[in-house]
């Protein structure tokens, strides 16, 4: 179990919901009637926070939550200061706080942009680009990548110009790999080290990769994800607030992701 904001929300339904259910069926018990003027304050409290507290939980474990970019390891797709919803049920429905799947839906598809609890530290989450599926063979030599042998098609777009938090990244190579059919944006740093190797992806697992190549901590490193990590897939960008540089990025707000 993991003690994340879900598992306070589930406490925080859980206390108000049962004061408040506690106290109706205390009155019922002694035939009396509900009258709000009279109500203790822990009790006027509960049935006022109760179901905003419920529904949050319920909006937050099922349909949609928000997640924040901290990092540059999705540039140029996502932002630092990027605000994210990430589609809970894309990937099946999860019980809350235990993340046990009772329903399945659909599976990752190569592309999508998934956010994940870190293998290595399951109450940190994380963001990444599906590269390999079950069963893959995944290959990364001279900033190249492989799948299944075959050469994944890159298109240079020139040199990179950054901005916000990310302007450091001013001077990559700008490219559109075409992923398969999904095409997207990546930032290689040629004079930059990387790490090279061949991966073959276990069943129920996923091999992910940050669009910004040569800065993302990634399964190259640590390796793959299981399936019972996935949180869900990012798909619409509702705010960008880059502090330390250029305020509000109007331009992002409204961005659908791919």
């Amino acid at each position: 179990m993991d003690y994340d904001f879900s598992f306070f929300l589930f406490v925080a339904s859980l206390v108000t919901g049962t004061i408040w259910g506690g106290y109706l069926l205390l009155l019922k018990s002694k035939g009396r009637e509900f009258d709000e003027n009279n109500e203790p304050i822990a009790v006027e409290y509960a049935r006022s926070f109760f179901p905003i507290v419920l529904i949050v939980f319920l909006l937050r474990s099922f349909i949609a939550e928000p997640f924040r970019i901290p990092s540059a390891s999705m540039m140029p797709t996502l932002l630092i200061g990027d605000f994210l919803l990430v589609n809970k049920f894309t990937y099946g429905i999860r019980l809350p706080v235990i993340n046990k799947k009772i329903i399945g839906i659909n599976e990752p598809e190569r592309g999508d942009i998934v956010v994940f609890r870190f293998p290595k530290d399951p109450t940190v989450d994380y963001i990444k680009r599906v590269i390999g599926l079950p069963g893959d063979k995944v290959s990364y030599y001279n900033k190249k990548l492989y799948i299944n042998d075959a050469p994944v098609n890159q298109t240079s777009l020139g040199s990179y110009q950054g901005v916000g938090q990310g302007q450091d990244m001013t001077g990559s190579e700008h490219l559109e790999e075409n992923l398969t059919g999904v095409e997207h944006s990546i930032l290689i740093r040629n004079d930059a080290p990387t790490v090279e190797g061949t991966y073959v992806i276990p069943a129920d697992n996923y091999f992910v990769m940050g669009d910004n190549r040569d800065n993302s901590n990634d399964s190259r490193y640590w390796g793959t994800v299981p399936e019972e990590n996935l949180v869900g897939k990012a798909f619409f960008i509702w705010m960008n607030w880059d502090w330390e540089h250029k305020g509000v990025g109007f331009d992002r707000i409204g961005t659908v992701l791919k």
